[in-house]
């Protein structure tokens, strides 16, 4: 196993080299932080017209979770949506839900409009039943068609084998509209994007400081400063000692992620489909083929990191109960990564009283999410349009660490528990 690089970083190929910031830099809007969230907002600026748009990263272009997450594109935030409909009613959490929808959509677009190579797969997503009870599909089901106007289609047991082969699963529904894809790559390309249209990316550039000055902003690094007219801050799991107010509402928390070798034929006849799969326990599965005929699977959350060689082992654990057969298979990457979750479970997008724009806290659920923040905050900066009224109910709670780590960690294992029960039963 390749104890320190991903699958991502060892699949990306050669990255263009982006200088550090150093002197005085001045923009328009000063973004920080070069996940998807900085990215997307930086990129939805320039296409509404704003030229000086700068981002500055700490490390490198999706150093974050942008760069190690799953790679699944499909609607919805880490909250439940039964929960988002009992919070915001059922227009408010139907809009916040399209947010996500047109954003799957945006993101297609721009991988054809820019041309980014990002092995995007048109396949879906399976939501397989752990479980031996369909009712819990057809609720949700029910649910996404009734309150959401989304249809995913029931594939019943007699069925399911032509898309995953497992004895594990019961049935599933699918979500057809979904689509998996190379995430590294995708923000890479987005990085391309963002150049191309008279953007600027510094990396090794981390922001120390943020004073108000001049009518605006600036933001220190070790070595420059950017003089700028809006800040946007979107760093996520790694936001650290810079901005307390957004600082104190999130909690990193760490997911896992391995591949296995090639599998050749073996995979496609275990996985006959293109879709990508999760299933419905709280402490669920993810996993998708690979072009290579690799199975990239991910599961479980933590407050800490982990060395790579212990994901392997609880993570092949895990792809065994499913897979039984993969059991002489070799495990090449593991790796982990930071996770930014609110209280809540729902992003947090907003500007604080100095004037400071922020989108972050978007979960395990973030790519499409974070899409739809950054098209939220430039059409805020550059257009001077209102965010949505339902997200004003998602704020800054505090988290109150350490405790509220402990708090997460003992709610995860609490979770586990339950499935583990209903299992069972």
């Amino acid at each position: 196993m390749q104890a320190l690089a991903n699958y991502y970083d060892a699949t990306a190929g050669v990255r263009p080299p982006r200088p550090a910031l150093a002197g005085a830099v001045e923009a328009e809007v000063c973004i920080v932080g070069a996940g998807f969230a900085g990215l997307a907002t930086a990129l939805g600026l320039l296409e509404r017209g704003m030229k000086d748009v700068v981002v500055v990263e700490a490390q490198h272009v999706a150093f974050g979770a942008s760069g190690r997450n799953g790679g699944f594109v499909f609607g919805g935030y880490s909250l439940d949506c039964a929960d988002l409909l009992a919070q915001l009613g059922p227009e408010r959490a139907k809009a916040a839900y399209a947010l996500t929808r047109e954003a799957v959509q945006l993101i297609r677009e721009r991988v054809a409009r820019h041309a980014i190579e990002c092995e995007l797969v048109e396949g879906g997503a399976l939501l397989a039943n752990w479980f031996d009870d369909e009712a819990i599909l057809r609720r949700q089901q029910r649910l996404m068609q009734e309150h959401f106007d989304v249809h995913w289609r029931f594939v019943p047991k007699q069925e399911l084998r032509e898309w995953v082969d497992s004895t594990r699963y019961g049935a599933a529904l699918l979500e057809p509209d979904a689509f998996h894809f190379h995430p590294l790559k995708y923000a890479l390309g987005e990085a391309a994007a963002i150049e191309s249209l008279g953007g600027r990316i510094f990396e090794s550039s981390r922001a120390i400081r943020i004073e108000q000055r001049h009518g605006g902003m600036r933001v220190h690094t070790a070595a420059g400063t950017v003089q700028a007219r809006h800040v946007v801050i979107a760093g996520g799991g790694y936001l650290a000692q810079l901005v307390p107010a957004l600082e104190r509402a999130i909690l990193p928390i760490a997911t896992y992620v391995m591949t296995t070798e090639p599998l050749g034929e073996a995979l496609h006849a275990l996985i006959p489909s293109r879709a990508a799969i999760y299933d419905t326990r709280f402490a669920f599965d993810y996993y998708r083929k690979l072009n290579d005929t690799r199975l990239l699977w991910g599961g479980r959350i933590s407050v800490r990191d982990r060395q790579p060689d212990e994901i392997a082992r609880f993570l092949k654990r895990d792809m065994l109960r499913v897979f039984p057969s993969l059991c002489d298979a070799k495990i090449d990457h593991a790796w982990g990564g930071m996770m930014s979750y609110a209280r809540h479970k729902m992003p947090q997008i907003g500007r604080l009283p100095n004037g400071l724009w922020y989108g972050l806290a978007f979960g395990g659920h973030g790519v499409a999410p974070t899409t739809a923040a950054g098209e939220l905050l430039a059409a805020a900066i550059a257009h001077g349009e209102p965010l949505p009224a339902g997200f004003e109910r998602y704020g800054l709670q505090r988290t109150w660490r350490p405790a509220g780590l402990m708090a997460a960690q003992a709610t995860y294992a609490w979770f586990q528990t339950k499935d583990w029960w209903r299992e069972r039963r």
